[in-house]
């Protein structure tokens, strides 16, 4: 392996590009990207600085390359990571790691016996404001937590004539909203807490999809497609209640992901809209600490990428993400870098919120198989 990690991206769009500029910016090397045809990838090449374009299958087990990277549609994540792990590659993949909890599974205790590295981008623990209050929440500034509460909302899909290969449960899995974004607003919250979910109940909403002339109203808790949105009530390991409400159908939402840790002595609220400020609530009076503060816990001043005062964002969490995978190749894995089982994790509450909304939004218990770091 050369001293710069090379890399391989599979998927070129959107995630991809986010991808590959992290991949830049961690000091790696894009040796490789392969796209849906061979001119779109030769495009990409270009596009994403790499040094050729080709086929995924060829790719993810070439010898110049290190790491691959999987953004493809949920659908082809079982069989290229499996391809990649078996040829010794180390593994960075998005979630889902597959469109069922038995691939998924499955790939968790492959990537445990292999041996390489192998990560999922929970990217939102890679703000500097979400290490802080985990910090503060660790060395007990909060007391005892007793609520944890908040949203993630988007609004790509709220018109009815919005489609995406994601609403298609062939391409995207059986759940859209939860499966999509809500499962980051629950890795980031029981990172940040040090809780874990233990029972929850649901409601799923499902909302016209397709033409604005053909849609029909469908209701909630039922549909053919997968869900816009989620409501999801639940119990952790500590006592703690808590609830969350997701939705990608919330005009002028673009990606405000929110939440509420609420203590004895203090509550904590991060936005990631707003992500260079952590406020902090108290009887006696609120705080909003800047990012980067002098008063900031020494686990956040790692993923401080610039100064105080200049806005620090999702890409810059990206290349944070990707400087820890690249640190733990080396053999100095950080703190708190989301791994397979993470992923697995994700899954096991994807299954406790789809069986519970299936039951009328009854109580289930979430399995406990998979860790958050």
């Amino acid at each position: 392996m050369s001293d710069r990690i090379r890399s391989a991206i599979v998927g070129t769009g959107f995630i991809g590009a986010v991808h590959a500029r992290a991949v830049h910016a961690a000091g790696g090397v894009v040796t490789a990207v392969a796209a849906t045809t061979p001119e779109r990838g030769a495009e990409a090449a270009l596009r994403l600085r790499a040094d050729r374009s080709g086929t995924a299958e060829d790719i993810v087990t070439a010898d110049d390359v290190d790491l691959v990277h999987i953004c493809t549609p949920n659908h082809l994540h079982a069989p290229l990571v499996e391809r990649a792990l078996a040829a010794g590659k180390h593994v960075v993949c998005e979630k889902p790691l597959a469109t069922s909890t038995a691939d998924a599974r499955l790939l968790a205790e492959l990537a445990a016996t292999v041996g390489t590295v192998t990560a999922v981008p929970f990217v939102y623990r890679f703000y500097s404001t979400v290490r802080d209050a985990r910090g503060r929440i660790a060395r007990g500034d909060t007391g005892p937590l007793r609520l944890l509460h908040g949203t993630y909302l988007q609004d790509w899909l709220s018109r009815p004539e919005d489609d995406n290969w994601r609403t298609d449960p062939a391409l995207g899995g059986r759940s859209r909203a939860f499966g999509d974004i809500g499962v980051h607003w629950c890795d980031l919250v029981e990172f940040t807490s040090g809780h874990r979910i233990t029972r929850l109940a649901a409601r799923l909403l499902h909302v016209p999809r397709g033409t604005a002339d053909t849609a029909v109203e469908s209701g909630t808790g039922t549909g053919t497609g997968t869900e816009d949105g989620v409501v999801v009530q639940f119990e952790t390991d500590r006592g703690a209640l808590g609830s969350a409400v997701v939705s990608q159908v919330s005009p002028g939402r673009k990606n405000r992901l929110w939440f509420s840790l609420d203590g004895a002595d203090a509550s904590v609220q991060f936005n990631q809209e707003e992500p260079d400020a952590l406020w902090i609530g108290g009887r006696g009076g609120n705080t909003v600490v800047p990012r980067g503060a002098e008063t900031t816990t020494a686990p956040a001043h790692r993923y401080d990428m610039v100064p105080t005062g200049h806005p620090q964002g999702y890409q810059d969490c990206f290349t944070s993400f990707v400087a820890d995978v690249h640190a733990a190749i080396a053999g100095d894995p950080p703190d708190g870098l989301p791994t397979f089982a993470d992923g697995l994790r994700a899954a096991l509450l994807t299954d406790a919120v789809l069986e519970s909304a299936a039951d009328g939004g009854s109580w289930k218990e979430v399995a406990t198989c998979g860790s958050a770091s």
